[in-house]
């Protein structure tokens, strides 16, 4: 055979793998980025649109499933309001006509906001002070007081002459703390106790002055034109004014802020964790102090300067506490913040970021639910209020701006409470991501000297 003919075959046959090799490879390879329309039929772009069109109808779907579950909480807590009657007192001090007309007449008067509840004067020993003090401590929502003497007052100026001055708005006092919950007072309890007592005091006059008519013998121009026209009047006295406008952003728009500030310190966290490499740096125990303390002392600094800005626009702190009601305030922010934020830092670890949102929302809304309205007058299902952080910072913070009911011990004790829970529930949800994690990295690891041993070299 001729070497320089088998030479040259054994350079065609080479060439000829060559160019099938490339050709398949060129097959293989991606199309050219940046090249392709969003309806190309290419394989590269229809499994892409395919993949894009499949995550954007899941979580549309989601989305929608979050609106009927986790919207409707919002939308329940307002559909029907008051769902419950809240408790309004009655207390006759006067024990005369005035007394047990307004008693007889407010006992058959009804509506969704009220229900009346008749209580005896000796239970109040310093009379009306003590019916004062209940409605701040918060043991009822509205009290009427017929005051005392009022009927001799009346009496005294039917018969006393036309110059006898007569003041009808003292007989019967309305009490409430429009503090406590001003959409309550201002919406609710403020408008229905005014038309019950429009209502009264209106039969009222009706009625005697029929009777003084009737009678030949009275002359009703010597009598004080005041308890002629006007026998018997009210006054409500807002115990507890809402007074600072400025109060409802730390009272409720605020308690919104706060947690979406925590929720970016949560953010932040990860965002360091994974730039920097200490997610698999650290032990388990250094890993779950980082994530403990860190967003603590965070959330310290970030709820110090948020009282701050509260404290240049005037907010007033020192009317209960004093000098001290900043820092009061302060902590109170705190603590709000860590029991919002650490049920985060925890659930974004079991949740992941993908599905960290459902959470948010689900953790705003139930947080807001309860606070616009009493828990009092929304359906019993709301009960739960009670122990949400938000609800206790906001009662919190009426308590230093305006003096109502004081449990802010209790309301640091329960914000402390889901600090613990979030305490306790972040370690057991690292722990068990932690052993997924080994357990990637050593499938890794194998998979790596598999691929380095000499056989798969050779």
């Amino acid at each position: 055979m001729d070497p320089q003919n088998s030479e040259n075959r054994d350079s065609a046959d080479v060439s000829d793998l060559s160019t099938t090799r490339d050709d398949r490879t060129s097959a293989e390879a991606p199309s050219k980025p940046f090249s392709s329309h969003f309806l190309d039929r290419s394989e590269a772009a229809t499994q892409a649109r395919r993949i894009y069109t499949k995550i954007l109808i899941q979580r549309t779907c989601l989305i929608i499933i979050a609106i009927f579950a986790i919207f409707s909480i919002y939308w329940g807590a307002l559909f029907h309001v008051p769902a419950r009657s809240l408790e309004g007192w009655i207390v006759d001090f006067d024990g005369g006509r005035i007394g047990q007309t307004v008693m007889r007449e407010l006992d058959t008067l009804s509506a969704p906001a009220l229900a009346w509840k008749v209580r005896r004067a000796s239970d109040f020993a310093n009379g009306a002070k003590d019916l004062m003090d209940a409605v701040v401590e918060e043991r009822c929502w509205m009290a009427v007081s017929i005051n005392e003497g009022s009927t001799a007052r009346l009496n005294a100026a039917l018969s006393g002459g036309a110059n006898v001055m007569y003041e009808a708005s003292s007989a019967i006092t309305a009490y409430g703390v429009e503090a406590r919950n001003e959409n309550a007072f201002r919406i609710l309890l403020k408008p229905t106790v005014e038309a019950w007592l429009q209502e009264v005091t209106h039969k009222f006059a009706i009625e005697l002055f029929k009777e003084l008519a009737s009678n030949s013998s009275t002359g009703l121009a010597s009598m004080a034109p005041e308890a002629l026209v006007r026998p018997v009047y009210y006054t409500i006295e807002n115990l507890r004014p809402f007074d600072v406008p400025i109060a409802t952003a730390a009272t409720f728009v605020g308690l919104i802020y706060l947690l979406i500030l925590s929720f970016y310190v949560v953010n932040s966290g990860i965002m360091a964790r994974a730039a920097s490499g200490l997610e698999r740096e650290l032990t388990l125990g250094s890993l779950i102090l980082v994530r403990v303390i860190t967003p603590v002392l965070l959330y310290l600094v970030i709820s110090c300067f948020y009282s701050i800005l509260s404290l240049a626009f005037m907010l007033p702190f020192d009317r209960k506490y004093g000098r001290s009601g900043f820092l009061v305030f302060w902590m109170v922010s705190w603590f709000g913040m860590m029991a919002a934020g650490l049920a985060l830092e925890s659930m974004i670890t079991l949740l992941t970021t993908k599905n960290i949102q459902i959470f948010l929302i689900l953790w705003i809304i139930s947080n807001v639910s309860v606070c616009l309205w009493p828990i009092d007058a929304l359906p019993r299902v709301y009960t739960y209020g009670h122990a949400a952080p938000f609800y206790q910072i906001s009662r919190a913070v009426r308590t230093i701006v305006f003096k109502t009911k004081n449990e802010v011990g209790l309301n640091f004790g329960i914000l402390f409470a889901w600090i613990l829970i979030s305490c306790i529930s972040l370690p057991l949800i690292q722990w068990y991501r932690r052993r997924e994690d080994v357990r990637d990295w050593s499938k890794q690891q194998v998979t790596e000297e598999e691929k380095g041993s000499p056989d798969n070299t050779s």
